[in-house]
């Protein structure tokens, strides 16, 4: 039985039993709600959990543990020459033995039957009925691959027959326990507590793995190449190495992307805040309900462009636009209609990123400006200030800590960004500072380094780690900081 089909019978127990508990609630009352601990939905909640919940945990454990009990098996049932491999053998072995099995489901028993253990039989068999094979199948693989499938619908029998009889059993036990004045709120609201603890511990712990992922193999790299020569170094050069090299040939100066990264994030911050703020307190201070009521969301729909739409937009128009233009001016000035501007350079690439941060300085500053007490305003247009000197002396000053707030966090968007940097800044990594010409970021160089069929053994591919873990260290830094001024503005405030 199909997982899906499983799940699917286990909710219609704790549907039916959700019906049964509530029902059995009411029966025991004598049909008077007010004599039970909990409302009747509550019993019924209750027997729904115990059918749902203890079969559910079993059918998560069983889909984990049950494959790798079996992958181990079928390998510990290779020949002694296949065992004496290497691990990355031993797996390409194991992969033909998966698609074997899997090409096996697709044949009848009489086909089966037929073909025996002969490879060549079994792989006319396949490619009769459209499956490819990589390779040649080996008699032993043939025989794994029926000792494979045999065991999965030996598991997949006895998961089903656990599950559910984990789900009737859970709701049988529940259903016992019905009486008008057990507590069923009570071990409900437990539950749904320890699901809420569950779902705020996966953020947390999720951080806690990338993290530890990238020290692990940030680790590896500095163990090759020495911090200071990454983190002080000036050139990026770092020479892909064929697979499986180990060596550390290369420069891997962390200083020309760093400064890439910085740069292009201070155009697009240049273009961004001064855009995004005076459209804030336009919205805030100055635009009628109707108008806000158009222009925000409006303005809030550049926020849902995804970035490579940014990054073609930037490719196909902004970069020639700014290109042609340049010629122009040059021209004009000096007679020679050579272009300054290159189609791909930071200026470009910061331009585009800006508008595409607009949306994220204007809706939080709005936010942030709207919160600002009426009474302030009120105070100051009663001592005969305009509206204009009220927005400069007393709104923005007040709202001044939760709009560096919003920036900071525009700011660690726009170190993280990608797509954009990469069709409209091009991968040149220079120490250059002329925003003209091309220049690339962290995040693009990271994208390039784990782009391929390539292995983490080599100070080429693991540099990508240490990249990772320096940019997260610079983002968590930003949002650290933003989220101590927005706190504090928010505690003087509210």
């Amino acid at each position: 039985m199909s997982t899906s089909l499983i799940l699917l019978i286990v909710a219609l127990i704790g549907i039916a039993g959700y019906v049964a508990g509530a029902r059995r609630a009411m029966a025991l009352a004598g049909g008077l709600s007010s004599k039970l601990h909990s409302r009747p939905g509550y019993y019924g909640s209750f027997i729904a959990l115990w059918a749902i919940v203890p079969a559910l945990l079993i059918l998560a454990v069983w889909l984990v543990a049950s494959p790798i009990y079996i992958n181990s098996s079928v390998r510990s049932g290779f020949p002694e020459e296949v065992k004496a491999l290497s691990e990355a053998e031993q797996g390409l072995n194991f992969g033909m033995v998966s698609s074997l099995a899997r090409g096996m489901n697709v044949l009848s028993l009489e086909e089966i039957e037929r073909v025996g253990s002969n490879p060549a039989e079994l792989r006319a068999a396949l490619g009769a009925k459209g499956v490819p094979l990589a390779g040649e199948p080996q008699p032993f693989m043939v025989e794994a691959a029926g000792e494979l499938n045999t065991m999965t619908a030996l598991s997949r029998t006895a998961m089903t027959i656990v599950v559910l009889a984990a789900s009737l059993a859970g709701a049988l036990l529940a259903f016992r326990q019905i009486a008008p004045r057990f507590r069923a709120r009570n071990r409900v609201e437990k539950v749904i507590l320890a699901s809420l603890v569950v779902a705020s511990s996966i953020a947390i712990l999720t951080t806690i793995g990338i993290v530890l992922s990238m020290l692990t193999e940030a680790g590896h790299f500095f163990a090759r190449v020495p911090a200071w020569e990454f983190f002080f170094g000036t050139v990026w050069d770092p020479r892909f190495a064929a697979a499986g090299a180990t060596d550390s040939e290369g420069q891997f100066g962390l200083i020309p992307l760093l400064l890439g990264t910085l740069y292009i994030g201070l155009v697009a911050m240049l273009v961004a805040v001064p855009v995004g703020l005076f459209s804030a307190i336009y919205m805030s201070e100055y635009a009628s309900p109707k108008v806000r009521s158009i222009a925000k969301p409006l303005l809030e729909v550049l926020a849902g462009i995804p970035t490579i739409v940014y990054g073609f937009f930037a490719l196909t128009v902004v970069g020639p636009f700014l290109r042609d233009l340049s010629s122009q001016v040059n021209g004009l000035l000096t007679g020679d209609y050579m272009n300054f501007i290159q189609a791909q350079s930071v200026l470009t690439a910061g331009f585009v990123m800006g508008i595409m941060l607009i949306p994220y300085v204007s809706s939080l500053s709005d936010d942030i400006i709207t919160a600002v007490p009426r009474a302030l305003r009120d105070g100051s247009l009663g001592l005969g200030a305009t509206r204009s000197e009220t927005v400069k002396r007393v709104t923005l000053p007040a709202a001044l800590p939760g709009i560096v707030g919003a920036i900071l966090m525009t700011a660690s968007r726009a170190i993280g960004e990608t797509m954009i940097v990469v069709l409209a800044a091009g991968v040149a990594a220079r120490i250059q500072f002329d925003p003209f010409e091309p220049m690339t970021t962290v995040t693009v160089k990271i994208v390039s380094q784990l782009t391929g069929d390539l292995e983490f053994t080599s100070p080429q591919t693991l540099v990508a780690f240490a990249l990772g873990i320096t940019l997260f260290a610079i983002t968590l830094c930003l949002n650290i900081y933003a989220l101590y001024i927005v706190r504090k503005y928010r505690e003087q405030y509210e």
